[in-house]
């Protein structure tokens, strides 16, 4: 690591709260690659967590925030602006969900507390306020998403936890329906749990999970703010498992690195949030309505999606070979460009060698390596990737024994 590096660190440990360690500085991204400020090619299949999901510096995007820049960036939500009401019109539209309507705010963790408070707003009517999550599931660091996150490790030293949310097994449809009481007003999950360990649903799970809030009359919120926008190979993660929600989050990759959030809800539900209900001083902006809109206009032109279930095959199918080749590989587990390599131990060390190896790789439920490509990577990107995954893993093994 270089002087800069050296200088921006002594910076980030005086002044910046240590919730982050960062042990490495990049300064250019292009495409699926970064570049350290030693001038260190990279190839990133982590994607800023799933971010970038259209690669680093998007033209397309890149092109709508500039010309945005030149002509207005912010106005507040007292006044009306172009774009919001269009892109809620594409992602409406392209969304299947029918007489839906959206709002932004600007991260996942607000976009799940929006969807928290829509399901209140709706169940308190009712004098019904209890959200069912799952265990494993991650849906964000403030107090509301923390208490609906099935993973004690995160909410420890905040408690109390915000009282209205329980948690049962993901993909137990009994369990589930045992836990319906007559004070539940929703039920809240992600299509494929990320930070629990790239666990996807089961398509018939979610079907009678749909069927249980019909004849219950509760919600079904689906969190895609990690496994949505592209990432499964559809535009909305819910749509790879043909079932339809009564409200969606979505954040990270909407805007492909401009931080924009928000959730989308049936008509019947959003109706109730009117005039001074809800609001977000940042939500909607026209700068990263003109980044978002980008990416829709991406997903429709540039064959990304297809590639997303293209090359996301090619990858599980080759990384497959290696749970036969170690025993501490587990198997691979995933849908579309959201992967895990499951191992039997910490996947930690694993991340460590690849990054030494110039591979970007993330983590997830501690024993998984996580890979999150940039949706456009091509098959010889793809490749490369591997050959390193292969190399790191007979490093890794020899460190084992």
């Amino acid at each position: 690591m270089g002087k800069l590096f050296d200088e921006t660190n002594e910076k980030f440990t005086r002044y910046v709260v240590p919730t982050y360690a960062p042990g490495k500085m990049f300064v250019r991204g292009e495409g699926a690659r970064l570049w350290d400020d030693d001038g260190v090619e990279y190839l990133d299949f982590a994607s800023g967590i799933s971010v970038c999901n259209l690669g680093h510096c998007n033209e397309r995007v890149t092109r709508a925030i500039t010309e945005q820049c030149r002509r207005l960036v912010h106005i507040s939500n007292l006044y009306m602006n172009e774009l919001m009401p269009r892109l809620a019109e594409k992602l409406v539209t392209a969304s299947g969900i029918g007489d839906a309507q959206v709002f932004f705010a600007n991260s996942g963790a607000e976009a799940n507390e929006g969807m928290i408070k829509l399901a209140r707003k709706y169940g308190n009517q009712t004098g019904r306020n209890t959200i069912i999550s799952m265990d494993n599931s991650f849906h964000g660091r403030t107090l509301a998403t923390l208490a609906a996150t099935g993973r004690a490790k995160y909410r420890k030293g905040f408690e109390p936890d915000m009282p209205g949310f329980k948690q049962v097994p993901f993909n137990d449809f009994e369990a589930l329906e045992k836990a319906v009481t007559p004070d539940v007003c929703a039920i809240m999950l992600e299509m494929v749990q990320g930070e629990g360990g790239i666990y996807p649903a089961d398509v018939e799970y979610l079907k009678k999970v749909r069927a249980l809030c019909d004849e219950k009359d509760i919600l079904m919120l689906c969190d895609e703010v990690q496994c949505g926008m592209g990432r499964l190979g559809t535009r909305f993660a819910f749509q790879s498992f043909g079932i339809v929600p009564d409200a969606v989050s979505m954040a990270k990759a909407i805007a492909n690195g401009l931080p924009m959030g928000g959730f989308m809800a049936r008509k019947k539900f959003a109706s109730l949030l009117v005039v001074g209900t809800h609001a977000s001083t940042f939500g909607g902006t026209p700068l990263a309505c003109a980044a978002a809109l980008a990416v829709q206009e991406a997903f429709d032109k540039d064959g990304v999606l297809e590639n997303t279930v293209t090359v996301g095959n090619y990858i599980m199918d080759k990384l497959s070979a290696f749970a036969g080749k170690y025993d501490f590989v587990q198997c691979v587990r995933g849908k579309g460009l959201m992967i895990g390599l499951v191992l039997d131990r910490p996947a930690g060390p694993l991340a460590g060698i690849l990054m030494k190896k110039n591979l970007i790789t993330l983590t997830a439920g501690e024993t998984v390596l996580r890979l999150l490509p940039p949706l456009t990577i091509t098959k010889a990107d793809a490749d490369i990737a591997i050959a390193k995954i292969g190399e790191a893993l007979e490093e890794f093994a020899k460190e084992q024994k």
